[in-house]
Order: structure tokens, then sequence, then C-alpha cells
């Protein structure tokens, strides 16, 4: 039963809203020890704005998840509107005119593209089980939040680093 019971995740819950705010606060700090370099290139521009939403979609979801006795349907269809315009959002911004001529393919498709698409359907997949009552709705959420920590981490290092090379 914890796999949609969203009481049985608010450990879970608290932690990805406390990372969340942790990192968005170190891709405040790599914007802005670097904000002339990233300003100077449109491509890093969208890749700032792309690892601003995939921190803000943790928080988001965690925050969704801590509501107290919520129903399970409305949680539900607040995770599908959360996977769809995260995957709207991101789709938009690393669409392949996007991609800057530094970056390599392998890394746009890897680090960019598929985080698009799969964390929209990982949110979608969990609240449509939610709504349709299937145990363990629920446990889509942590492989959504994981890789936008990851994808975004990935970014930060670039923005932070990698942009100094």
């Amino acid at each position: 039963m914890g796999g949609y019971l969203s009481a049985s995740w608010s450990d879970f819950s608290v932690a990805v809203v406390g990372a969340s705010a942790a990192l968005t606060g170190l891709l405040v700090v790599a914007v802005s020890i670097n904000i002339e370099r990233i300003l100077a290139v449109n491509a890093l521009t969208a890749r700032t704005l792309n690892t601003l939403i995939l921190f803000i979609i943790p928080l988001v979801v965690g925050t969704l998840l801590l509501v107290p006795e919520q129903p399970r349907m409305a949680l539900g269809a607040e995770l599908i509107i959360t996977g769809v315009a995260a995957g709207a959002g991101l789709l938009r911004i690393n669409r392949p005119g996007n991609r800057g001529r530094e970056e390599p393919l392998f890394s746009w498709l890897l680090v960019r593209l598929t985080p698009s698409l799969t964390i929209a359907i990982f949110l979608v997949a969990s609240g449509a089980s939610l709504i349709a009552g299937m145990d363990g709705a629920l446990y889509w959420v942590a492989p959504a939040v994981i890789e936008a920590f990851l994808a975004g981490l990935a970014t930060v290092w670039i923005l932070l680093i990698e942009i100094r090379r």
C-alpha cells in the first residue's frame, strides 16, 4: 500500500525538497560566477534554464507529495500535469536547434533529450497509475527525481567548471 499512499513518502519528499533547494542554490552560484560567459552563448543560456527546470521538478513533486490528506485522484492529476508541463518545457528548450556547436551529440542525447522525455513519462505513469489505483504508483516518482538531479548536476558541472576551459 505504501506505493500509493503519499503519507508513506513524506521522508522521501522532505529529502527531495531540501536537495532541490540546495542544488538550485548551487546553480545560482555557478551562474553568478560565470554570468558573462553564459550570456555570451545562447546554448548555455538555454542549458541554464533547462537545469533550473530540472531542479524545480523535484521541488514541485516533493511538495505535492507533502500535501496532507490529499485525495489519490487529485495527486494523480497533479503528477500528470507536472509531467506534461515539464516535458513540454524541457523538450522546447532542448530541441535539436538549441544544441550548441561545442556540445557533442551523445552529451545532448544523454543529458538533455533523454531526461526531457523520460522524466515526463515517469511522472505521467505515476499519476495515471495513482488514478487507476495501482499499487506502487508512486515508485515511478523516484526515477524521475533521480534523473532530474543527475542531469541537472551534469550541466552545473559544465557551467561551473568546464566553461572555464
